[in-house]
């Protein structure tokens, strides 16, 4: 346990209403994430019982479920949709030595906590928190109070995120829409169906990335990765899309500069289906007859975001290559128990150099880095390329046009039977034949190469996702994403590259 920190950000707002309590119930209720902790502090009938009734509702999805005081118990669970909740309440309490006796040293890890009266226990506060006090404010009418927001130590960035959603959507209009989070990805944007009397449109709720601990030449991963900071690469992509009769979002309302967009929602209807998900083969097609379309263009590297502001694609080079596929040497395989040397790094490195040239040599157009079923969406009513929803392209490079076919082709969450690869890889090569400049052969090399690329990279993504972030469901992909780099490394220019592999890969998934 830890003493309480100095507080952040804080911020007041006033709630003249029942209604407007449960909104900002809503507003706090999307930015918790699994394992936070929430306070409520005030006197009695300030308030919190009817604001942690609000979120707890929302949270469920059920404006219907039975949200009881936890006066007398101190304790009361709830298993919801995105994590387990604790509500408790401690003004029974005599002192945070009785924490353990109701069992708070045993809860299910990422269990939420929502905590009145938590000056009970402040000896034992954690100095990452959100608290909320409320105030009555009889000046202002019988039913008016005023929330005072505080974040404590990192969640003093947390606080104000909740405070700038408010004031944008507020800006743009969207003051009483509904809000509902969506299923989120492995990044930390957050996305919501903003509900709308006769349509729901998308928040994109994307803080500017910060930089990580440098790792190379005094550059972090995302420098040299060349990842998004911002939105405004995909506000740039998508305008760049739609230019070319591609079916991207329309951008509704942007803040560049805080990283907030509402967007057009395209719907969920998906390029697969089932349980497990296995590919819908009319909408593959369509979905290689995109990227045809987009290969058989000269595309710009510089695209307009907004009067007088261009985004620069930046190049898919060597560095971002390699930074990628050393993820496997610095996540799985050392979460794999395998002792990574400093000669076997170099010898690593050196192959994978050799096998990328042809790829850094070829033609240059839009990668859009992430071209796979999560982010793909079907729309029947729309004609031929443009029935394919484009989403999450905020990445995008100039490199190889052999990379997002390979992204789609062996989906890391789908299974793609080699047949239809093989199927859907000879529709691609017979689009682009009428150009007397296109090399076959050199490009069946190119995509196994990155295809064997984006394997080990994401064996690297998915290892680490589960060590250092928590998040083993990603797990469950690794035999597939092993599966596709033996395929992908049959090809006999591979064969240096393979002989690596063979020596060095533990036999067992993790």
């Amino acid at each position: 346990m830890f003493p309480t920190a100095p507080a952040g950000t804080s911020f007041t707002i006033t709630l003249p209403d029942e209604e407007s309590t449960a909104r900002f119930a809503a507003d706090v209720a999307v930015a918790l994430e699994p394992g936070d902790l929430l306070t409520l502090s005030g006197d009695l009938g300030a308030g919190k019982t009817t604001f942690a009734r609000a979120l707890i509702r929302y949270l469920a999805a059920d404006e219907a479920i039975e949200v009881p005081s936890p006066t007398f118990t101190l304790l009361q669970s709830y298993e919801l949709p995105r994590f387990p909740l604790v509500h408790a309440d401690f003004y029974r309490l005599s002192g945070a030595g009785e924490l353990a006796e109701l069992g708070f040293d045993d809860l299910p890890a990422g269990t939420v906590v929502l905590m009145e009266w938590p000056d009970r226990a402040a000896s034992a506060l954690p100095p990452d928190r959100i608290d909320i006090t409320f105030t009555l404010a009889p000046q202002l009418g019988p039913d008016v109070r005023n929330a005072r927001v505080v974040g404590y130590g990192a969640f003093g960035i947390r606080a104000e995120r909740i405070q700038q959603v408010r004031d944008f959507l507020d800006q743009a209009g969207y003051r009483e829409a509904p809000r509902r989070r969506m299923v989120g990805d492995a990044s930390t944007r957050v996305f919501e169906h903003l509900l709308l009397p006769d349509h729901t449109e998308i928040l994109m709720n994307a803080p500017r990335r910060p930089d990580g601990p440098p790792v190379r030449d005094g550059k972090p991963y995302s420098a040299i990765a060349h990842l998004a900071e911002d939105i405004v690469p995909y506000v740039a992509l998508a305008q760049g899309l739609r230019d070319r009769n591609l079916s991207a979002p329309t951008i509704l309302q942007a803040d560049l500069e805080r990283g907030f967009l509402i967007m057009e929602d395209l719907g969920d209807d998906r390029v697969v289906a089932g349980d497990p998900p296995a590919p819908i083969e009319e909408r593959y097609e369509a979905a290689v007859d995109l990227l045809l379309s987009l290969h058989r263009r000269k595309l710009p590297e510089r695209l307009p975001v907004a009067p007088r502001k261009e985004y620069f694609l930046p190049p898919y080079d060597l560095d971002a290559f390699l930074i990628e596929a050393e993820l496997l040497l610095d996540w799985y395989l050392v979460a794999a128990s395998v002792t990574v040397t400093d000669h076997l790094r170099e010898e690593f490195t050196e192959l994978w150099r050799e096998a990328l040239q042809p790829a850094l040599d070829a033609p240059a157009t839009w990668v859009l880095r992430d071209f796979h079923s999560p982010n793909l969406l079907w729309l029947p009513g729309r004609d031929n390329v443009a029935r394919i929803g484009v989403l999450d392209f905020q990445d995008a490079m100039m490199g190889p046009a052999a990379y997002d076919l390979a992204s789609l082709l062996q989906d890391a969450r789908v299974d793609v039977p080699e047949t239809l690869e093989v199927a859907l890889f000879s529709r691609y090569v017979r689009g682009r034949l009428y150009d007397q400049r296109f090399d076959a052969a050199g490009f069946a090399r190119v995509y196994a190469t990155l295809a064997a690329q984006r394997a080990t990279k994401i064996l690297g993504i998915f290892a680490r996702l589960d060590r250092r972030d928590g998040k083993p469901q990603y797990l469950r992909h690794i035999p597939r994403l092993l599966r596709y780099l033996d395929r992908s490394l049959a090809h006999p220019d591979l064969a240096p590259l393979k002989a690596w592999y063979v020596d060095n890969m533990p036999s067992k998934n993790l």
